[in-house]
């Protein structure tokens, strides 16, 4: 996408960081973000990449709007009750930034589409809300080449990260979480409850870290922290970190895989 003047009125406040410049806009909107989950991560998530300049975006979600999910979810109105979020949030983009190319997905993400999804895209950005869904994306990253950003959030806790499973030495999802979870009986904010503010600041953090991610190389700000998972905590509120080792025997990006 060209700097035209317009382009660069828009992004000046980016362009003027030193961490970011120039180089690094052009970068961040060449790149191709798959967002899987347009929920409570997902909407501001998608919120701060678009205003960043993120210049393709694949938005992918079967979900549709309900009334339970304006507590969190940014991107909908009462208006959009009933519809489909992929829909709905491909039109709050083309409202937002008319340039920005935007595809969408409606089809429920599973180990046997995973793959044509995820293949080709700079970043996957995971807000999904199940182990199954997140390890089937996981495993398709690895195989496609394909770096991944995993966000996940109940209650009051959150947690965000970057895993590269198909780089020699660095550790996938799976290493992290293991092959106990193949399964779509995890708790639920429906059960357990969750703050909207919460679900906001782990999204925007993750947005926060795909650009990171997507400006490794490029700019002083590029540092994609393969294998680092920040830990939010709200009640106290504080943030730590902690580093996932490749597994080698990993199912997904081990020696036997």
């Amino acid at each position: 996408m060209p700097l035209t003047p317009d382009r660069l009125t828009r992004f000046a406040r980016h362009i003027v960081l030193p961490e970011i410049g120039g180089a690094g806009h052009v970068a961040l909107a060449d790149a191709h973000i798959v967002l899987v989950g347009l929920g409570g991560i997902g909407s501001p998530a998608l919120q701060y990449l678009a205003g960043a300049g993120i210049g393709r975006l694949t938005l992918v979600d079967d979900d549709k709007v309900e009334a339970s999910n304006l507590q969190r979810q940014t991107l909908f109105s009462e208006r959009d009750i009933g519809h489909g979020k992929a829909v709905a949030a491909r039109r709050w983009a083309a409202n937002f930034d008319s340039k920005l190319d935007v595809a969408i997905s409606d089809r429920r993400i599973d180990a046997g589409n995973a793959g044509e999804m995820v293949t080709g895209a700079n970043l996957v950005l995971d807000g999904t809300d199940n182990f199954a869904t997140r390890l089937a994306i996981s495993d398709a990253c690895v195989r496609a080449g394909t770096p991944l950003l995993s966000a996940a959030v109940g209650r009051f806790q959150g947690q965000v990260g970057a895993f590269a499973g198909h780089l020699p030495g660095h550790a996938c999802y799976r290493c992290f979480v293991g092959d106990a979870f193949d399964a779509e009986d995890c708790d639920s904010c429906a059960e357990d409850g969750v703050l909207g503010a919460m679900v906001g600041w782990v999204g925007t953090f993750a947005a926060l870290q795909a650009v990171r991610v997507l400006l490794s190389g490029v700019s002083a700000l590029g540092d994609p922290q393969w294998g680092r998972v920040h830990l939010l905590d709200g009640l106290s509120p504080a943030m730590r970190n902690f580093t996932i080792a490749k597994d080698p025997a990993c199912a997904a990006c081990g020696s036997e895989a």
